[in-house]
């Protein structure tokens, strides 16, 4: 489930060809060009089963898209687009669009959003969420957990935080904190209480992100961790509230 005017963006910016989809005929698969191998790249994707008014922006645009299959395709002899089968893909081509596929979903998954926790519009997707948001790592996920563990020993952090598998593990004053290297949310422990904590986007750039071109990602991981390990000085209630509870 991505938000799809940051996918067109992102999109955009990987020279992919994408047309918002909307509540009219518009609907259009992504393809990036690869003429040097006679190929196209196609990432399917299509608008949420079920979509609502709450899913539609005022110009009639889907706010979110579900994504499906990657495929490859050369035309025939009749110009007719068919399939390749991947063991037909030079390696190099399978790494880099996949590369950019796990770009599409590691910026733009509404996984990566506290305030879908309760699943969005009438709780559709909150299964959706729940798996996302403490998956398995991606690869970009992967290479953001190599950058942090590099980072830490020259950090303020590096006698509080750890890497443990798929988290970046933060002692607090208070609590202990487990921040998901995907996802960037949190669970506090001893009983893995959810840590709600919204970044304040005011200030970020409008441009997207690429990593590792600063990766916003790793940024609101890293902050985090900053503010959760002198957790004591925290004095926003919507969190301290979390905290003590």
């Amino acid at each position: 489930m991505l938000r799809q005017h940051q996918f067109a963006s992102l999109c955009l910016a990987r020279g992919w060809k994408y047309r918002l989809q909307g509540a009219f005929d518009s609907h259009n698969t992504p393809t990036l060009e690869l003429p040097r191998w006679d190929l196209t790249a196609q990432y399917w994707v299509d608008s949420p089963e079920g979509t609502r008014d709450e899913d539609v922006s005022h110009s009639g645009i889907y706010l979110h898209i579900v994504t499906d299959q990657v495929r490859f395709a050369r035309r025939d002899a009749t110009g007719q687009w068919q399939p390749v089968p991947l063991v037909d893909i030079p390696p190099l081509v399978l790494s880099e669009v996949m590369r950019d596929v796990d770009l599409f979903v590691g910026v733009a998954s509404v996984g990566n959003d506290p305030t879908w926790r309760d699943g969005g519009p009438n709780g559709r997707f909150q299964a959706y969420w729940q798996s996302y948001a403490f998956a398995e790592l991606s690869t970009g996920a992967q290479n953001r957990r190599e950058i942090i563990a590099e980072l830490l020993p020259r950090l303020t952090l590096a006698g509080v935080a750890h890497i443990d598998g798929k988290f970046l593990v933060v002692q607090g004053r208070l609590r202990r904190y487990e921040i998901h290297l995907g996802s960037g949310n949190i669970l506090m422990e001893p009983n893995d209480q959810y840590l709600c904590i919204v970044p304040d986007r005011t200030t970020s750039s409008s441009e997207p992100r690429l990593p590792c071109e600063g990766d916003g990602m790793l940024a609101v991981i890293l902050s985090k961790a900053f503010l959760l390990a002198r957790d004591d000085e925290i004095e926003d209630p919507a969190i301290t509230r979390q905290i003590g509870r």
